[in-house]
């Protein structure tokens, strides 16, 4: 399978992926929508501008992190129907923490109709203050007619990263379990050379080891958003690349 990746660092993440076997070539899209409120534009949600950088991409499927579904501060839209709607995508969303009247957390969007979708709660630290955060998981059926998994998460985001070792435990334990390719795309907030990130590469394939930078949105000097995969022998990256939007991200 190949695959054509592509990331967005509330900018945006893009990689081409193929099967080897039953040809079927992919293009993946992460992207940190930051609840539709670009800083380019600090006082206004622009769901459209995000709609048309993905749209941009052609991607098979998208990671989204940082939706917004029902809440008041993005004007009580849910955000990822209205983005599937805009692309004519499937979607799934995956609630991590009720939020100012509605829900927060990460999304899925498919061009293949979804035949199964899950939401996986990490553990907490008993004790420790910290954002519940989930890993949102969809099975596709892909042209060729092979199946795949595909998630996206957001770890936590504080300086220990005790939280996101446990996460990334959990996301590796899960994908141990599954027979079937298994792609996770999102905003990990840990650097490569994290104990995170080396935890992720034991078991996962990063789809480049040499990242563009993703963070800040300005002058970005740092990698934190990565698109990895398992249980696949078959599959190759094509292209890796940090799409540099900062207007809508």
């Amino acid at each position: 399978m190949k695959l054509k990746f592509s990331i967005s660092v509330a900018l945006i993440f893009c990689a081409f992926f193929s099967f080897a076997q039953k040809s079927d070539t992919l293009t993946i899209v992460c992207y940190n929508i930051h609840h539709g409120n670009p800083p380019a534009k600090p006082d206004e949600i622009d769901l459209d501008a995000i709609a048309n950088v993905i749209a941009a991409q052609n991607p098979d499927l998208v990671a989204l992190q940082e939706v917004d579904v029902d809440i008041k501060r993005s004007r009580n839209i849910n955000q990822a129907a209205y983005l599937a709607k805009k692309l004519n995508m499937h979607f799934y969303f995956a609630k991590a923490i009720d939020h100012d009247g509605g829900e927060y957390g990460v999304a899925v969007l498919a061009k293949f109709p979804i035949l199964q979708q899950e939401t996986l709660k990490f553990s907490r630290i008993e004790g420790r203050k910290a954002e519940d955060r989930v890993l949102a998981t969809i099975t596709v059926k892909l042209k060729s007619g092979k199946k795949i998994k595909f998630s996206s998460t957001h770890l936590d985001h504080t300086s220990d990263e005790a939280l996101r070792l446990i996460q990334i435990s959990e996301i590796i334990k899960k994908a141990k379990a599954e027979k079937l390719p298994f792609i996770v795309a999102g905003d990990f907030n840990a650097k490569p050379n994290s104990a995170t990130i080396k935890l992720l590469d034991e078991e996962f394939t990063r789809t480049c080891t040499d990242c563009g930078f993703t963070i800040p949105v300005v002058n970005p000097k740092h990698t934190i958003d990565f698109i990895t995969y398992k249980n696949n022998k078959n599959i190759s990256v094509l292209q890796h690349e940090v799409i540099q939007e900062h207007k809508a991200s």
